[in-house]
């Protein structure tokens, strides 16, 4: 009888070391499909959605550069189009992959405004809200318009402005709840200057707004304001 050598026992090598073994433009993917997604650095997820680097410049060594050069990803994610353009390495390929994933964001959070109350979700509001407007570089002057349930029914930007202020009337705003069948609104505006602390003209136009669509049976429930950090909430501030 022949006796066959007993099996030898294959021992896996550490994850890490798998990862280690691999080129460098590989590894954030591996990473990635290890670890999950949020055990990368933004220098490694970047380098994901970037694909490539340049000959002698690996894409990790790129996703550095850029997040470097834009300050960030909220820099990044405020202009990439523009903030990007003429970085060796990046292209209209990369350019574009990144716009994409921004207005992915954007429409996961609107989904979710949309499917339940808008203030059981407070956080998808302010995120939404600074996709939306943080990038702006005037003043503008928007409204989400809810349904009874406080569901996001639309959110649109009715009045532009420059640097420094914007000029809202009242009456558009009645005028489009009244179209959408609108039950309540936000206000929502921006300061290019980064500072979200309301001002006096700003706590007047929101009582006008309270007072004219009062007059058609619908509530203002909040007005943010979208400037660096978080968007300011004239409710929590005790405004509205």
């Amino acid at each position: 009888m022949t006796v066959l050598p007993a099996p030898i026992a294959l021992s896996r090598p550490p994850v890490a070391s798998v990862i280690a073994a691999l080129p460098p433009e590989a590894r954030p993917r591996e990473k990635l499909l290890a670890q999950g997604a949020r055990a990368l650095s933004d220098a490694e997820l970047l380098a994901i959605l970037l694909r490539t680097g340049l000959p002698g410049r690996p894409v990790l060594t790129l996703a550095r550069d850029v997040l470097d050069r834009c300050g960030g990803f909220r820099s990044l994610l405020r202009d990439p189009a523009a903030s990007l353009e003429g970085v060796k390495g990046m292209g209209p390929s990369k350019r574009t992959s990144l716009l994409a994933v921004l207005e992915i964001a954007r429409r996961a959070f609107r989904d979710t405004l949309a499917d339940g109350p808008v203030f059981e979700s407070a956080e998808a509001v302010r995120d939404y809200l600074r996709l939306e407007y943080d990038d702006k570089r005037a003043e503008c002057f928007a409204v989400m318009f809810l349904d009874t349930q406080h569901r996001l029914i639309a959110l649109e930007t009715l009045f532009h402005g420059t640097l420094s202020h914007t000029i809202a009337y009242p009456r558009e705003v009645v005028k489009r709840a009244l179209t959408l069948d609108a039950a309540a609104v936000i206000l929502v505006h921006n300061h290019p200057s980064g500072r979200t602390d309301p001002s006096p003209q700003d706590v007047q136009l929101t009582r006008a707004m309270i007072e004219s669509l009062a007059l058609i049976d619908v509530k203002v429930l909040d007005h943010f304001i979208v400037g660096a950090g978080q968007p300011a909430s004239m409710t929590d501030l005790g405004l509205l």
